[in-house]
């Protein structure tokens, strides 16, 4: 209990704000660190600041005394239907707006300390995603009441569910070239569901299954980071985050499978950066996301549905699966003053066609990335960063995504779309 206050509180500090909403590689964030935000999450081999750490450990010791702190604004749209191939039938086919919240604040902060000119100590807090739907008159589905002619429930449907990052970090440089990092990962989380009634049925436990107001756990993992200067023009790097092990979510246990587990999946990647001239610098990587170790992520929701309930060892679940995730990104210094950033991602979304229905409460199918950035220099020890994102809209049409009516008799469709604005403030010791 006591490490649970304490993360908790130290959780509460970071956000001072409320969390990510559905974040934008299935429910991770596409970056961190404004002036990695900048590029498209670009980070693994091209560390820029004391939220280094979040991308690989090891860069901290490259980035020298500094302080930084920001904040997101970040605005996702989503939306779903139900549709069907004999036309509208009342009570389940409609549009539905899951965006009855939009706007979003999500801070940031950063602080490294130099231990000599080789071994640094930093901490680095981030939000690492989360996803949210707030629908004000829910997909009859979910409702378990009375239908609606529209197809809605009637009442309030949706998730939210925020997750929180304190990571203690220490790098080491082997030489002046080669370096490597490792991060404490002591993670929060925060999670309600409402207006989920329908499925209660299906669950082991159905009287913790919704509308149990917030719960919260804590847990931890750890973040391992290699960066290496191969030439003065050339750095690669590597990283591997351990699946991060949450407590349970009790007052959901009919919900998650395994009596109420939510564990943050492992990840890792390469990156590599290039000085391609004295101004400009190109750099990529390549991430793995493995949702599909998480049983409460991953398992399908049929045929578990029926042979192992919701919240049950193995049960049913949101049926996503892993996702490889491209970064390529560019920064320019325009001036002494000034540097240019911008960067492009893509992924395949992590939701199959069969999965839609239940996923209407979190519709993470983004996949492609645009993002814009630049740094200004106030002072020689202070600069403001900004970072524009914009995730394209994508649409996931459901194929047998209705396990409890006929085959061919309705489908659930998912569409988003997301923009995010940030500034963040460094100073450099």
């Amino acid at each position: 209990m006591k490490f649970k206050r304490l993360i908790g509180l130290l959780a509460m500090a970071g956000l001072a704000a409320p969390g990510v909403a559905l974040a934008t590689n299935g429910y991770f964030s596409h970056g961190y660190g404004m002036k990695a935000k900048g590029m498209a999450g670009v980070g693994i081999a091209l560390p820029q600041d004391a939220l280094a750490a979040a991308t690989n450990p090891a860069g901290m010791v490259f980035v020298g005394d500094r302080l930084d702190v920001g904040v997101d604004w970040f605005r996702p749209v989503r939306d779903s239907e139900i549709v069907s191939p004999f036309g509208a039938i009342p009570g389940l086919t409609g549009d539905f707006d899951g965006s009855g919240k939009k706007n979003f604040f999500v801070p940031e902060f950063g602080y490294n300390k130099m231990l000599g000119w080789n071994m640094s100590l930093g901490v680095s807090v981030y939000g690492n995603g989360g996803m949210n739907t707030d629908y004000a008159n829910g997909p009859a589905p979910f409702g378990g009441g009375i239908p609606l002619f529209n197809g809605g429930s009637g009442q309030r449907t949706g998730v939210n569910l925020e997750q929180l990052f304190i990571a203690p970090t220490f790098a080491y440089k082997i030489n002046k070239n080669h370096a490597v990092g490792v991060s404490l990962n002591l993670a929060y989380q925060r999670f309600r569901a409402d207006g989920l009634g329908a499925f209660a049925p299906f669950s082991a436990s159905p009287t913790n299954f919704t509308d149990k107001g917030t719960d919260s756990s804590t847990g931890w993992g750890i973040k391992l980071g290699y960066t290496g200067n191969l030439t003065d023009a050339v750095t690669v790097g590597a990283t591997y985050q351990s699946r991060t092990w949450m407590g349970k979510l009790s007052s959901y246990k009919g919900l998650f499978a395994n009596q109420g587990e939510f564990d943050i999946p492992e990840n890792y990647g390469i990156g590599i950066a290039i000085k391609a001239t004295p101004k400009l610098t190109v750099a990529a990587d390549v991430q793995q996301i493995n949702y599909g170790d998480v049983d409460s992520i991953s398992n399908p929701l049929a045929p578990n549905l029926f042979l192992s309930p919701l919240g049950s060892d193995n049960g049913a679940g949101f049926g996503w699966r892993n996702m490889t995730v491209f970064k390529l990104g560019a920064s320019y210094a325009w001036s002494e003053k000034l540097t240019l950033r911008a960067g492009v991602s893509t992924t395949r979304q992590p939701i199959p066609k069969s999965e839609t229905l239940f996923n209407m409460i979190a519709p993470g199918v983004v996949e492609n990335h645009l993002t814009l950035g630049a740094t200004w220099a106030v002072s020689p020890s202070s600069e403001l960063s900004f970072a524009y994102m914009h995730a394209f809209s994508k649409k996931v049409k459901g194929s047998g995504s209705f396990p409890i009516l006929p085959p061919g008799t309705a489908e659930a469709n998912l569409k988003m779309y997301e923009d995010s604005l940030g500034i963040a403030y460094g100073i450099k010791f």
